[in-house]
């Protein structure tokens, strides 16, 4: 079996009923949570800061705050102080994450969404982690990851957790794929994972909701990842490279870039250790964020009158050839 990335597939239009492609509908329903867009920044220091999630939270779009800057418990204090609308943010697997989980149980913080965001998730110390948070912040949906395989996929859905991100090495400034060998093109990652049914004896009545997680370089990517069947696509390099975005901007032969790093990088981390990242300079879209959620939402309004449809179910309903 030939296992395929974005740029291996085209997508083939279906006839459409659709007068306006701005009448299509590109909302998405995470948790009884309704969202404008199926995309959400990668939840990456170079990507997102409070600032920016704060708007996204006001303007109803999904996001993941980091974990890289504040502690899980100091993030969602501030989110609670400021009544956010949603809650989101990530943590680790160490003591310390468990410690802010219990903290923030005894203090009945609101958290809407906590993503358990390490490398490699199919592994035992994700098992403590979700069993954790389970027991101390009983309402809270769990979106956990990296994973890459459908039996992965399947073990931390009956670990507890209510959404997995999927996609390991296929992001731009990770080079797990060139250091360890291990992999999984994102097109077919995402169509084998998209497939499981939760439940130990399988449960099919849904399947897994994914993120996919990696290798998004255009916004008909994102159309790609939900017609091979992701709930929600996660993209760095396309908001890194905005004017507003927390990374760092440079003039490189008289044009505006932005340093994108991974999150295993030097940059991340600050120490040479298991390094999998690297640093990009990236061109500036020159495009705010407020800009590229509204170019992104055309243009997935456009994908779905090409899909046949008026809303994203559309994707269900698509073929795609290989190219």
């Amino acid at each position: 079996m030939k296992y395929l990335k974005y740029s291996d597939v085209s997508l083939v239009p279906n006839y459409s009923e659709v007068y306006s492609r701005s009448d299509c509908s590109t909302s998405v329903t995470i948790a009884d949570k309704k969202y404008k867009l199926p995309i959400v920044p990668a939840n990456m220091k170079s990507v997102i800061d409070m600032r920016l999630a704060k708007w996204m939270s006001e303007n109803d779009y999904f996001y993941i705050m980091h974990r890289f800057e504040n502690s899980l418990h100091e993030v969602v204090s501030q989110m609670n102080d400021e009544n956010w609308n949603t809650i989101s943010a990530s943590m680790g697997v160490q003591m310390k994450d468990k410690r802010d989980v219990v903290a923030l149980s005894r203090q009945k913080q609101r958290v809407d969404f906590i993503t358990i965001d390490i490398a490699h998730g199919y592994c035992e110390r994700m098992k403590i982690a979700i069993k954790c948070i389970k027991k101390f912040l009983p309402n809270t949906k769990i979106i956990a990851g990296n994973v890459a395989t459908p039996d992965a996929v399947r073990t931390l859905a009956d670990w507890g957790a209510d959404i997995v991100k999927v996609g390991i090495g296929q992001g731009s400034p990770c080079t797990t794929k060139d250091k360890t060998g291990f992999t999984m093109p994102m097109f077919s990652c995402i169509r084998e994972c998209s497939k499981v049914f939760a439940g130990a004896f399988g449960d099919e009545s849904s399947t897994v909701p994914i993120i996919a997680d990696g290798g998004v370089r255009c916004n008909g990517d994102i159309s790609k990842a939900m017609v091979a069947g992701a709930k929600l696509v996660m993209a760095g390099g396309m908001f890194a490279s905005c004017i507003d975005s927390p990374a760092l901007s440079s003039i490189i032969n008289g044009v505006s870039h932005k340093a994108y790093f991974g999150s295993a990088s030097f940059e991340n981390k600050g120490h040479e250790n298991h390094i999998e990242g690297k640093l990009n300079h990236i061109t500036s879209s020159n495009m705010t964020y407020e800009f590229k959620l509204n170019e992104i939402k055309q243009d997935i309004q456009s994908a779905i009158s090409y899909a046949g449809g008026n809303n994203l179910n559309a994707f269900e309903e698509v073929r795609y050839i290989e190219v």
